[in-house]
């Protein structure tokens, strides 16, 4: 039995992995200080492990870009150290 993340091309009989969807986010953030960052860090490792991430703090909206292939909810991200909104 296959994984489900194979497909078989009968022409060439060769295994195909399958191109799994990615998700790109962008998110207007609070994080603006070293603490809030670091703790924003710890956060995102913890709810989404295999995501890629990252943080732009010299945008005037501290962007939070985020590539998943898990669906990424902005409410999951709230908490009372920092906001974010996901722009559109």
């Amino acid at each position: 039995m296959l994984p489900a993340s194979y497909k078989l091309e009968k022409r060439l009989l060769k295994f195909v992995p399958l191109k799994k969807q990615i998700m790109i986010y962008v998110f207007k953030t609070s994080v603006d200080t070293p603490s809030k960052l670091e703790f924003a860090s710890a956060l995102l490792d913890e709810l989404i492990p295999n995501a890629i991430w990252n943080f732009d703090l010299e945008d005037c909206d501290n962007i939070l870009r985020i590539d998943s292939e898990a669906e990424i909810n902005e409410n999951i991200l709230r908490n009372e150290i920092f906001d974010c909104v996901e722009l559109e």
